[in-house]
């Protein structure tokens, strides 16, 4: 093979899969599918392979290769519905449509298979509604969502409820730094988002005893690792099948944050300068702490994105992973940083919300306004307030299918 697009042409991707073991019984749960380039060649390993592939302008189309071919090797090696197979996904691929000669096997793959689809928490930031529609597609087929490499970069932790994956992976480097005071603040976040939600904690490169133990002081009840098995085909005779929960979907969308928030929470009216401090309350808490949340906040319309509000969230988003500003007349970044979405005449228009979601904090302000004419001042608003971290999650969600994806150089093919 000459190039890339010939390894790409040829669907000359490899399957590989490391077992995934309960750490409890050490029965196999599971298999993660690895890929791998033709042997020897320049693009044997996955970090060449999609390096070459992205420079190539068909990442997308290596992502559904690397799936296709894992599904029909786990088909052709008897993985039924009770072994769990875990993929990764960029989510970016749900935008390609499957290539025609892989639907087949796709289609095999969401009828037989039970599948935990991995993903990567920066793609959030970068294209939240793609996530979000990737995430939905999975659960609408019976299968899961794993968030993976938690802890490689902080901001994974504000971003992971909006993912509400089903299983936790944490980072491998988090098992070589145990006493590092960073390691203590990802492990309690994704402690308190397990505990909250049931998700199940995976522990990634555990290698040794050590390593094995560390996994279970940090909540892992889940392994990976050459210490349980290095990739590999699958063995040609299953373990016993040992089935891996999977949470109830979230909420689908469809409401605004008032809608969702209003309907369990009391309502009161008053007018925008009552609100004022309250709204500037929850943005300061979006930009205090060591672990910075998500701000996401609806303006009406453009005139009221201030220039001082402007200053206030374009500071914010200098440290938070995700900062969004939606209002009528706002362009995709309003201030450099910050994600904007111009709204139309929707309902959402009519909302001024200002929501804050942290590994450890949660708050949305919700207020609708009632259409007063006169002064911006005393325009008066029917609003709630609540630090119900499961309400201001789903309110979040709501907002976060408007915001397009970040506009990258489209990449030359060669």
């Amino acid at each position: 093979m000459q190039h890339i697009h010939d390894v790409l042409d040829l669907r000359a991707v490899t399957p590989v899969f490391q077992p995934l073991i309960d750490l409890a019984t050490g029965r196999v749960l599971g298999y993660e599918a690895l890929s791998r380039g033709p042997a020897g060649t320049a693009w044997e390993s996955p970090m060449a392979l999609f390096a070459a592939a992205r420079a190539a302008g068909r990442e997308a189309e290596l992502d559904w290769i690397c799936r296709a071919v894992a599904y029909r090797a786990a088909l052709a090696g008897g993985l039924g519905p009770d072994l769990t197979l875990f993929v990764n996904m960029e989510p970016t691929a749900w935008r390609a449509e499957c290539p025609a000669d892989l639907a087949p096997v796709v289609d095999q793959a969401r009828h037989r298979l039970r599948v935990v689809t991995e993903m990567t928490e920066r793609v959030i930031a970068e294209d939240p509604a793609a996530l979000l529609s990737a995430a939905e597609n999975c659960r609408e087929a019976g299968w899961g969502v794993a968030l993976d490499d938690v802890g490689a970069d902080p901001m994974s932790l504000a971003l992971m409820p909006f993912v509400h994956p089903d299983v936790v992976k944490l980072d491998m480097g988090l098992l070589r730094a145990p006493d590092d005071p960073a390691t203590a603040r990802v492990v309690a976040a994704v402690y308190a988002y397990a505990e909250a939600s049931g998700a199940i904690v995976l522990a990634e490169g555990i290698e040794t005893e050590r390593q094995l133990e560390i996994a279970g002081v940090m909540g892992a009840t889940v392994g990976q690792g050459w210490h349980f098995g290095r990739p590999a085909p699958l063995p040609p005779v299953l373990p016993p099948a040992a089935r891996l929960p999977l949470l109830p979907p979230p909420s689908r969308g469809g409401r605004t944050p008032f809608e969702i928030v209003s309907a369990v929470r009391p309502v009161t009216s008053t007018t925008k300068k009552q609100l004022m401090p309250l709204s500037r309350h929850l943005e300061a808490l979006a930009g205090s702490g060591t672990e910075p949340p998500v701000l996401l906040a609806c303006f009406q319309e453009a005139r009221h994105f201030t220039a001082h509000t402007a200053t206030r969230f374009e500071r914010v988003a200098r440290h938070s992973p995700l900062v969004a500003a939606l209002g009528a007349g706002l362009t995709a970044e309003p201030v450099p940083g910050v994600r904007g979405a111009c709204l139309g005449d929707d309902r959402l228009r009519g909302e001024w919300n200002v929501i804050v979601v942290g590994p450890h904090r949660a708050a949305a302000l919700v207020a609708r306004d009632l259409g007063d004419d006169g002064a911006d001042g005393s325009r008066r608003f029917e609003f709630a307030l609540t630090h119900d971290r499961g309400l201001v999650v789903e309110a979040a969600r709501s907002l976060l299918h408007h915001l397009a994806p970040v506009q990258v150089p489209a990449l030359l093919t060669s």
